[in-house]
Parts: C-alpha cells; sequence; structure tokens
C-alpha cells in the first residue's frame, strides 16, 4: 500500500532542523517521522535544493483516463480478448493506441496476460457430483485413503517440435549443433495406462493402438491385483478409475465383480479430483527434458522416469486430498487450481 506523501510545511520543517545542527534521530523524535523518511528528505534536499515533489520524468501519456477505464472494461468482460482487438477498438473510439501503450495501461490495473488453463466442460449435474463427492469423503480416514490405487490412462506427445534455447554467436543459428531437427505432422504419441498409492507407483502399462473395453480388461487382468500386492494394499484395496465407457463397460464390470474388486464410485468429469494427474504431469515434464526424437527414445524415458518418482511424492499427494476435496466444496463442484 502506498504511504501518504508528507505535506511541503513538513518536509521544510525537517530540512530547517536539519540546517540548525539537528541530528536525524531528534528530528524524527520531534516530529513523528520516520528516520528513513527524514534521511530521503535531506538527501533530496541536498541533490536538488528543494523539497517539492519533482516531475516525473518521461513523456506523458498519450492515453486518456477515459480510454485507459475501456481497455480494463473490454478485458474484465471478456478475459481472451486480444491485443490485435483492443488496438482495433481504440482506433474505433478515436483514440489509437501502440500495444505497448495497451499492455502498460492494462498492467496498471493489476492484469497480465497469461496462457489458459485447459478445464473440462462441466454441466450442472457434473458439478453437483463433484460437490457430493467432496463433501461425502472430506471426513474419510488417512487410513482409508490410503488402502486406494488411483489410476488413469494418459497420453504423452513426441514433442520434436517444441522450443528450446540455444546459447550461440549472431550469424551461427543454422549451424548443425544450434538446430533441432522436426518431422512433419509431429512425431506421434504414446498412450499409457498407470496407477500409484500412498506407497508408490505401480506398474505403467503402454497400450498399442486404440484401448477398447476387451483391452482394458487385459490390462487389468495382467496388472491390477499384481500392482495391489507389490504395493501391499492387500486383497481389500479400493480401486479409483474414471467413468470412461470402457471402463464401465460390462466385460470390464463383469471382471471387476468376479475378482471381488472394491470400487470407488467417481463423479464424471472429474479430473480435479484424481491425484494422478500430478503424477502425469511430472512424468511429462522429466520426459520432456531429455528431448526424445523418436517413439523408441520416448518410451524408454518415459518408463525410466516412472521409477524414478519419489515415493514421498505419492504419499503427499494422498495425504493432501483433504485440500483438494476442500478445494473442490469452496468451488460448489467447479474447476479448481488442481
Amino acid at each position: 500500500m502506498t504511504s501518504k506523501e508528507l505535506s511541503v510545511d513538513l518536509r521544510d520543517r525537517i530540512v530547517s532542523r536539519h540546517k540548525s545542527g539537528e541530528g536525524y534521530r531528534k528530528i524524527c523524535a520531534a516530529l513523528k517521522v520516520p528516520m528513513s523518511t527524514v534521511a530521503s528528505i535531506i538527501r533530496k534536499w541536498k541533490k536538488f535544493e528543494t523539497t517539492r515533489t519533482l516531475p516525473i520524468a518521461g513523456r506523458p501519456s498519450k492515453l486518456s483516463n477515459w480510454g485507459r477505464r475501456a481497455f480494463v472494461r473490454q478485458v474484465t468482460k471478456n478475459p481472451m480478448v486480444t491485443l490485435s482487438e483492443l488496438q482495433r477498438s481504440s482506433v474505433e473510439r478515436g483514440e489509437p493506441s501502440r500495444r505497448t501503450t495497451i499492455s502498460a495501461a492494462i498492467h496498471q490495473s493489476g492484469l497480465y496476460g497469461r496462457v489458459a488453463r485447459w478445464k473440462p466442460l462441466l454441466s450442472k449435474r457434473h458439478m453437483a457430483a463433484c460437490l457430493e463427492f467432496g463433501k461425502r469423503h472430506l471426513k474419510d480416514s488417512q487410513t482409508l485413503r490410503n488402502k486406494i490405487l488411483w489410476s488413469d490412462e494418459t497420453k504423452i506427445e513426441l514433442c520434436v517440435n517444441a522450443r528450446r534455447l540455444v546459447w550461440r554467436k549472431p550469424g551461427t543459428a543454422l549451424h548443425q549443433a544450434n538446430t533441432i531437427t522436426t518431422v512433419k505432422h509431429g512425431g506421434g504419441s504414446i498412450m499409457l495406462w498407470g496407477c500409484f498409492s500412498a506407497a508408490g507407483t505401480g506398474r505403467l502399462v503402454r497400450i498399442k493402438g486404440k484401448m477398447t473395453a476387451a483391452m482394458y480388461r487385459d490390462t487389468l487382468d495382467e496388472n491390477l491385483l499384481q500392482n495391489a500386492l507389490d504395493l501391499g494394499l492387500g486383497r481389500r484395496f479400493i480401486f479409483q478409475q474414471d467413468n470412461n465407457p470402457k471402463h464401465t463397460a460390462k466385460i470390464s464390470k463383469e471382471w471387476l465383480q468376479d475378482n471381488s474388486v472394491n470400487i470407488l464410485e467417481w463423479p464424471s468429469q472429474s479430473p480435479d479430483l484424481n491425484s494422478i494427474e500430478h503424477l502425469w504431469r511430472d512424468l511429462r515434464m522429466a520426459v520432456h527434458r531429455h528431448f526424445p526424437s523418436n517413439l523408441m527414445e520416448l518410451e524408454r524415458c518415459y518408463k525410466e522416469e516412472w521409477t524414478k518418482l519419489a515415493k514421498d511424492r505419492c504419499a503427499k499427494l494422498v495425504a493432501s486430498y483433504s485440500k483438494r476435496l476442500e478445494a473442490v466444496i469452496a468451488a460448489k463442484g467447479t474447476s479448481t487450481k488442481y
């Protein structure tokens, strides 16, 4: 918060006392002014021989207060409006402005351009289900949460055309050491199925082709019970999966029932509730730091990095699950920071 400016009379009295030989501490006590302020005023007087407020350096802004408020109203009403659109609107108002002027005016109001986050489209039914889930499970014990095996699928893309900084001298942009090879139409991607619990990560399975209900059942048959055993969950663990059609297909349900797997009832369109999303993000960041150039390298990287994910990270995600539910409740079932 900006402090109140001292009156000219008080500033003159500070300088007058300084001229008479009084020290900073004595002036500060007599006039009830902070010592740093006293020192600043005296320094200014010594340098400019005045205590008056000096004019601000630089050319005055050509943008009127009315125009500045108009820009703020536009971005408040439509946060995704572009600088080009704002510039065109300034011309229509008869006050054409540069893009840098527009940005500076908006920044002064505490608004800054940032990359928009991707969030699922939520209906009222989805929001109500997420809110109800949050309220129902907020008071679950930590012991119960430690028995949950969280699962999901994700796609990791081969970002061969991603930006990468390079140190180089002028005129060497096209030297082979300073370039990255590109692939038309992207470099492909890999679909993965994984799971984790408070005890750590389970197996990471590559899904070849488009996953069907039959493939999902086979993935569970080959990995689920063994994962629970490896993570020390025993046979009475709770399995979390979302409501993807292949998860709720008849053959998937039958396998889960035949193997007496307890299912955590899950609301649709609710990635904010699944802690494994954080592990997927960690995995992508770790893999892309290697800059794999083909799918073979990508597969090797994700296998290596998945095993490196710390058990402490998994434990903290489960331990902090109450905060995630509290955020959903506070948002009344809508999207959260998670």
